[in-house]
């Protein structure tokens, strides 16, 4: 009996709703000793440019929206996320016969899928809530309301660590999206199946074209280009070597971009990772004066 063809699937870049590959044509394989398991694209400095402009494009609309409809539309993608939990799992696993955590993660697939939900779900509850924690009513002297709220600050770019590939580019990009920025994110170079999975959620998941991007390549190619893109108004990152975090810092001189890089994170760790202050580096406090009745 003649042995069957296996084609490696070609996973794509998810850009403006679309799934193109890039726009030089590179891409790279990702292998299991011998075994060639699927091929990623790699981005490059114009697929970066072009996510940022289809995040710019989105934004203002996605900004408009209510906090309601937007904690809605997270919450459908994680309910996409469960329909493709085995996919999911099956991403992250370890290829035999090796057992056990892939490429550094502390979590199980099964479990970091499930956390992964449970992280969506759960800034899908803080959208219309976290404004009542960030902003105030200050005190005045004079017949007058004064109180400040937060605004979304525009474009987020979020560049997710090796391991766990799935859950920390989850929990970099909800608090962005949920706060009404639109978001450009690097997936993890060692594994970005994984995110490729959850951008076919996210187009399935009623989420606007252009909100959020997800390239897959080279952090060391791609980084330099972030700093100093002046359309990104903000990055969220974690676990950057020293040198690539003062490269990103460095970078916001160009456009006075905010730069949040978290280390040491417990990314199973609920009390730390659904936490509304996740939310706060990434909007603005506009602070407003209203005459009172008195």
């Amino acid at each position: 009996m003649p042995k069957r063809l296996q084609v490696a699937k070609t996973f794509k870049m998810y850009v403006d709703g679309k799934f193109p590959r890039s726009e030089s044509g590179r891409s790279f394989d990702l292998r299991a000793g011998d075994r060639l398991l699927a091929h990623a694209c790699l981005a490059s400095r114009k697929d970066l440019r072009d996510a940022v402009e289809a995040a710019r494009k989105a934004h203002e609309k996605w900004a408009d929206a209510t906090p309601y409809l937007r904690g809605q539309i997270l919450y459908r993608v994680a309910e996409m996320l469960e329909g493709k939990r085995r996919e999911l799992a099956d991403l992250l696993a370890p290829p035999p016969p090796g057992r056990g955590v892939r490429r550094g993660s502390p979590l199980r697939p099964d479990a970091e899928v499930t956390a992964s939900i449970d992280r969506l779900i759960a800034y899908a509850g803080w959208a219309d809530k976290y404004a009542q924690v960030l902003g105030c009513q200050n005190p005045a002297a004079g017949p007058y309301y004064n109180f400040t709220i937060p605004e979304p600050t525009g474009v987020v770019a979020a560049i997710a660590p090796d391991a766990p590939a799935l859950l920390a580019l989850v929990s970099l990009i909800a608090p962005v999206i949920v706060s009404g920025n639109t978001c450009v994110a690097l997936a993890s170079r060692a594994n970005p199946l994984p995110a490729c999975a959850f951008a076919e959620a996210c187009a399935s998941g009623d989420l606007p074209p252009g909100v959020l991007n997800i390239l897959t390549g080279d952090r060391a190619e791609l980084l330099p280009h972030v700093a100093d893109h002046r359309d990104v108004d903000a990055v969220h990152a974690a676990a950057l070597p020293p040198r690539d975090a003062a490269l990103l810092r460095a970078g916001a001189a160009q456009n006075v971009k905010r730069v949040t890089v978290r280390d040491a994170v417990d990314w199973s760790d609920a009390r730390q990772c659904h936490s509304p202050w996740w939310i706060e580096p990434f909007v603005e406090f506009k602070t407003i004066w209203h005459p009172s009745s008195v």
